[in-house]
């Protein structure tokens, strides 16, 4: 009795510790199912749950009509310049190519057979490029620097051809001469010594190319109809006579890369102008200021996420002794926030070029381009994100999900037949058929064979010089098209099909449960204080309660 009595005292300290240690055990299981509730519930039940205001969902219908708006306004830009970079090429073609009916006869715009038409265009080009001024109807001029019309043509070194013979004596190594003709010189007795020189004496049998290039200056004033402020470009121009091949056939590439500037100096009356152009750059502040907003607060939501992930982990290996498996762990990090964070970064960026461009201090209309362009994408992308609060919508986001890991495996199995297939038919028809002449053209000639697009004029184009090639032709094509739109396209949608099915059935039967399932099930009765019975109509997209043990949407 005595040996009880004297250690009676310590067993219930312990007895007493065991069960404070517990209770806060307990308490901190409580408090986390209740914050792990409310992370996975959407804004709507959030707002019934705490009286939480959705910031980010108002925020981010917010910036798509404003984002969506600034690139309309940008794109409208955009066409006004890419419409007078085309019509100026257009322009140039048929001012300085003599002959061109209007057409490209392939990459290239023309082509000529003999010698007399030889010189004649290339005289053609000089002359036209001399009475500029006097015959262009647009607002084109000479450069200021003085480069003039540069001619340069490349030559094998000398040597001697008898193809009656079948001989060949010619130095492989090339040679290139230029002479170049100012503007201010064309006139004179100078520029008449330099065409009369030796320099246009061309032996065609080792004439490689000829190549003209000179520099023009334009404004293009449309863009005033626009209320903008106009653009000053320069026009780098390159005419190439191409006899490489030796076949008879010269073939004419002009080549026109556009440069816009910044107006040096210019004065335009009336304020309608600048007035517009200062709206436009105060709206362009505030997308800027609304993509840094929501570019806070999902930063913010992912850093809380990834807190709470650490909480519920070392709660699962402090009370049951295991880790949190990979799957448990990805359902913390919203995949949506990271798209919206991207989509942001990009429309900031962007929307401080475009300032720029506005301004006339930039001229990067490309990289703006594929920045706003790019961010919009993954804006519109993201509100896949809210339509999947509703159950009809989910089932599709859900499906994606499940699908995309087989369907990347399946596509890199497919894609190593699809590669055998465009080099062997590179390298077998590439002789006989335009559509084989090149890696990228086979590529995307089959890419079209599998959607079913231009599969007859595939068939009747190839020539016929070659039974043995035209037999593997058919042979080749039947068999590439059997093959993907029989088998693998069907294959492919099988995958697609086979995961609706089975998120249909999950739907049914319920969803694979997991660790965080399981422990999310015994907090369907938790409370919230601030809960109240009047909610506002814009939370109409509840869910049934039996959905929340089901899906964890994210």
């Amino acid at each position: 009795m005595e040996i009880s009595l004297k250690y009676l005292p310590g067993g219930r300290a312990a007895a007493s510790g065991n069960m404070m240690a517990q209770s806060d055990l307990d308490l901190k299981e409580t408090a986390l199912k209740e914050d792990l509730k409310f992370y996975f519930m959407n804004p709507c039940e959030k707002y019934r749950a705490r009286r939480q205001i959705p910031w980010k969902l108002a925020l981010q219908i917010l910036k798509i009509l404003m984002v969506t708006t600034q690139l309309i306004f940008f794109g409208l830009s955009n066409q006004l310049v890419v419409s007078f970079k085309e019509e100026n090429t257009v322009a140039f073609k048929h001012l300085f190519l003599k002959g061109y009916s209007g057409v490209d006869e392939d990459d290239y715009s023309c082509s000529i057979y003999t010698q007399q038409d030889a010189y004649d265009s290339i005289f053609y080009v000089i002359n036209q490029y001399k009475q500029l001024k006097n015959i262009s109807l647009g607002t084109l001029g000479y450069e200021h620097d003085g480069s003039g019309l540069k001619i340069c043509k490349q030559q094998y070194k000398k040597g001697a051809m008898l193809p009656s013979n079948d001989t060949l004596n010619i130095d492989i190594s090339t040679e290139t001469e230029c002479i170049v003709l100012k503007p201010q010189e064309l006139a004179s007795k100078k520029a008449e010594l330099k065409l009369n020189s030796s320099f246009f004496n061309l032996e065609f049998y080792r004439l490689i190319q000829v190549e003209i290039s000179f520099k023009l200056k334009g404004i293009a004033l449309q863009t005033i109809h626009a209320r903008e402020l106009p653009d000053c470009y320069a026009f780098q121009n390159t005419i190439t006579f191409n006899n490489r091949a030796h076949s008879g056939k010269i073939k004419i590439y002009f080549d026109s890369d556009t440069d816009i500037q910044e107006c040096k100096d210019w004065h335009i009356l009336g304020s309608v102008l600048q007035k517009n152009s200062q709206y436009i750059l105060v709206f362009d502040g505030f997308v800027i200021l609304s993509c840094l907003a929501s570019l806070i607060l999902c930063t913010r939501s992912i850093v809380l996420a990834l807190r709470l992930q650490k909480r519920f982990v070392n709660f699962f290996l402090e009370k049951y002794k295991r880790h949190v498996c990979h799957a448990d762990r990805l359902e913390f990090i919203n995949g949506w926030y990271v798209l919206v964070i991207i989509s942001d970064v990009m429309t900031i960026i962007g929307s401080i070029l475009k300032m720029e461009i506005k301004a006339k201090n930039l001229t990067s209309y490309d990289v703006c381009s594929i920045l706003l362009g790019t961010s919009t994408l993954f804006v519109w992308v993201g509100v896949i994100r809210y339509l999947g609060y509703f159950q009809t919508y989910n089932v599709l986001i859900l499906t994606m999900q499940a699908s995309l890991p087989k369907v990347l495996r399946f596509c890199c199995c497919a894609g190593m037949i699809y590669l055998g297939y465009t080099f062997c038919g590179w390298i077998v028809l590439g002789p006989y058929h335009e559509k084989f002449e090149d890696l990228n053209t086979v590529a995307e000639c089959l890419f079209s064979l599998v959607n079913g697009d231009d599969m007859f004029a595939t068939f009747a184009q190839i020539q016929q010089k070659s039974t043995l090639v035209w037999v593997f032709s058919r042979l080749y094509l039947y068999s590439f098209i059997s093959l993907f739109i029989y088998m693998i396209l069907s294959l492919f949608i099988a995958l697609i099909t086979d995961s609706y099915d089975t998120i249909k059935k999950y739907q049914q039967s319920g969803f694979p449960v997991t660790d965080l399932h399981e422990f999310l099930k015994d907090c369907g009765n938790v409370s919230y204080r601030k809960e109240q019975a009047s909610m506002p109509s814009i939370c109409c997209c509840r869910r049934r309660l039996s959905d929340d043990n089901l899906i964890l949407i994210n």
